[in-house]
């Protein structure tokens, strides 16, 4: 189904009813897919966006959808980037259960199969908003007591086992964790290593997705050897990999999950003060170590080279989403996302995943320029903390207007709105849902 532009009410009640239409279709019982052709198992960061538009039509499913995920947790409490759903066949997904082995590896749930890296940790965020949604149903199954203890054990992980630069920040070992995934901010810290041959193994993201909007395969071969010897390793985080970079937006959303946390915690009954501290000590970090005021924007670090990567990334506005950042930062933030390098309001409608004036911008290929729903998302809400509330309201009716005239697509040409990639994608149509819970029809 495509929907028009038409934002009037009655616009705006076929589209939620279509999201959710998306949502439950991608159900399988227990979570819920991105799509069933290219990502047909569970995703850690996907769940907890989708958790927080499942809220809007099924607080209850979206209380499963996150203890599902969690259910998933290994012993050091990592959250895998994907649970595998034992009913897909093996070659539906590469690198599926076989590649990551994660049942041979000690500390892991028994009876699932997982990945071994994880993806940045909305998880809190998600929990406190789907709590708050029904917030008697959730007091009566004790959610947030039973995710709390899991939820504490996340964030203990990343900060005790992935400040790998000794700067009080959490590092990425594999592009993949930080959710976007082909960014051309890890083009040079990638640059050292010696990628898989393209023979030795089977892209299943081409059986599905068209080879111009997906990673090449020499990128693709960089990542599968960054995993396997991640996993060779034994998926410890004591020994230094060929790839570690500090990133600002998988940062700043666990600085935004620890303030999350803290709140989850006095209502389960526990000491939010840790998490109150360590979210503190997190956003003096992240503003000592990655602001940079000649680029007007947080740049990534690559730990490996002890050198920023200078690159114009949206993971390097994410930031904004934090409402404690100095007012001089944000504001600045606010400028760069309406400026010349991402265009909002003028060049753009949507803010793209990279700088519109590089020449590794490319609107079509997987992160390296097209506009995420679920990045905009976050700028929408930083936007909106920070006074622009005019840009804010533009951009979610933007989202609206990109979703509904693609299908719901996985991420849209930042200028011309053209869907790319899969479609009826749930974190798009769960994220349709909660802007439009959050706005009023003009």
């Amino acid at each position: 189904m495509t929907l028009t532009a038409d934002r009037g009410p009655l616009h705006r009640d076929l589209l939620a009813r279509e999201a959710a239409r998306v949502l439950f279709g991608n159900w399988t019982g227990a979570s819920t897919v991105p799509s069933h052709a290219l990502y047909p198992h569970q995703w850690s960061w996907d769940s907890a966006f989708i958790a927080i538009g499942l809220r809007h039509v099924s607080p209850r499913r979206a209380q499963r959808e996150l203890e599902s995920l969690l259910g998933a947790q290994w012993d050091d409490g990592r959250v895998p980037h994907i649970v595998f759903n034992p009913e897909v066949p093996h070659a539906a997904y590469f690198p599926g259960p076989d590649f990551w082995r994660s049942s041979r590896t000690a500390g892991t749930p028994r009876g699932l199969e997982t990945s071994g890296i994880v993806q940045p940790p909305v998880h809190a965020l998600a929990a406190l908003l789907v709590h708050e949604a029904d917030p008697d149903t959730s007091r009566a199954r004790g959610f947030l007591r039973r995710l709390y203890p899991r939820l504490a054990a996340w964030h203990a992980y990343l900060a005790t086992r992935r400040d790998l630069g000794g700067r009080g920040l959490v590092s990425i070992v594999h592009p993949w964790e930080a959710g976007m995934d082909n960014s051309p901010c890890w083009d040079g810290p990638l640059s050292s290593v010696d990628p898989v041959p393209v023979s030795a193994f089977r892209r299943a993201d081409l059986v599905a997705g068209t080879a111009s909007d997906r990673p090449t395969d020499v990128d693709y071969g960089r990542y599968v050897r960054l995993a396997t010897d991640y996993r060779d390793g034994g998926y410890r985080d004591d020994v230094p990999g060929a790839f570690a970079v500090e990133d600002p937006g998988f940062n700043a959303l666990l600085i935004a999950s620890e303030q999350a946390l803290a709140t989850i915690a006095e209502l389960a009954g526990a000491d939010p003060h840790p998490h109150r501290a360590r979210a503190a000590a997190l956003s003096a970090a992240l503003v000592e170590r990655l602001w940079d005021p000649e680029y007007g924007m947080f740049l990534c670090h690559d730990v490996r080279a002890g050198r920023p990567v200078r690159r114009r990334s949206v993971t390097g506005l994410l930031p904004l989403m934090l409402p404690d950042l100095p007012p001089e930062v944000a504001g600045t933030l606010v400028g760069t996302v309406g400026g010349a390098h991402f265009g909002l309001g003028t060049d753009t409608a949507m803010v793209p995943s990279f700088d519109l004036l590089s020449d590794a911008y490319d609107p079509a290929r997987y992160w390296r320029g097209p506009a995420w729903f679920n990045t905009n998302w976050l700028l929408q809400r930083g936007l909106g903390a920070h006074g622009a509330e005019t840009e804010a309201r533009a951009l979610g009716e933007a989202m609206l207007d990109a979703a509904g005239a693609s299908s719901f697509a996985e991420y849209v040409d930042p200028r011309t709105a053209q869907g790319r990639g899969t479609r009826r994608f749930s974190w798009t149509a769960a994220l349709v849902l909660d802007v439009l819970a959050g706005t009023k029809a003009p």
